[in-house]
């Protein structure tokens, strides 16, 4: 059945629109690099050049340049990457911490689901975005890393409370309690009776979570609490504010970044929709 899902996501016309756009994207920011390949942190020119000055070194800003006289396409290229990594950073963390908590809960049920569901419940009743805040104010020396496993840190309660649920209605199913009885231990059945039947609701998550950890990291960065010694979107978006681009017109520092967050985010959405429509089947009938 794996390769008809397959067969059915390449006919889904919202999956492979959004399929498109996501490889493009990343096509360009790991080829670009390689034909030109500077420092997104140069300074190079004047500030706020627009888009197709030369340099006095010959070489063509083809979006203009920062505030700081940066290459403004480097910076976006070397920017979009630090987006992903941290996305897909914090996408597997909340995936893997919702994950094993809602497993857990909903299989095993009882005190354990209790007291899981309780610390669920508590995550999702304080809003993550000011425990978020709070964290990388005290953390002064950020790296990608660490903001990407903060953000992962405080995004899973929603989808351990969806696994709960879909964890608990196949517990009692046939097969399961047919490896309780056989003697299966309560990991093997998770790993082998339980979550295969939750394989492509895992893989949607995960895709949602990945593009909801870039814009987290976006929002954070804007405010200017994104990691310090990288260059991200959200960063980007923040040096632009500060030095007031907009009252320029310096278009070219902050609309390609939020045009690029917008395209990623929408992507993703895109694919996790067309997966829904073939993998939900409340939708499909």
């Amino acid at each position: 059945s794996d390769m008809n899902n397959v067969r059915l996501l390449l006919k889904s016309p919202r999956f492979m629109i959004g399929l498109v756009v996501l490889l493009a994207i990343l096509a360009f920011i790991f080829i670009y690099p390689l034909i030109d390949p500077g420092d997104p942190m140069e300074m190079l020119s004047l500030s706020f050049e627009k888009p197709g000055t030369v340099t006095y070194t010959g070489k063509t800003l083809v979006l203009g340049s920062d505030n700081f006289g940066r290459d403004a396409m480097l910076e976006l290229v070397y920017g979009t990457r630090t987006s992903l990594f941290v996305g897909l950073i914090g996408g597997s963390v909340t995936a893997v911490i919702g994950l094993v908590v809602g497993l857990a809960a909903g299989y095993m049920g009882g005190k354990v689901d209790s007291f899981l569901t309780a610390i669920t419940n508590m995550f999702i009743v304080i809003p993550s975005f000011i425990i978020l805040i709070l964290i990388s104010m005290s953390l002064e020396t950020q790296s990608s890393v660490t903001t990407a496993v903060i953000i992962g840190f405080t995004g899973w309660p929603w989808l351990a409370r969806a696994v709960r649920g879909q964890t608990a209605s196949l517990r009692n199913r046939e097969h399961v309690n047919i490896a309780r009885i056989t003697g299966y231990s309560t990991p093997r059945i998770i790993f082998t009776e339980i979550l295969p039947y939750l394989a492509s609701y895992v893989v949607m998550a995960m895709i949602l979570a990945v593009a909801s950890s870039i814009l987290q990291e976006a929002s954070l960065a804007m405010l200017g609490l994104g990691p310090r010694n990288t260059v991200s979107l959200g960063t980007l978006m923040n040096w632009a504010m500060m030095f007031t681009a907009p009252a320029i017109g310096a278009w070219w520092t902050f609309v390609p970044s939020a045009l690029v967050i917008s395209l990623i985010t929408f992507s993703m959405y895109l694919m996790n929709s067309g997966m829904d429509e073939i993998f939900n089947p409340k939708i499909r009938s």
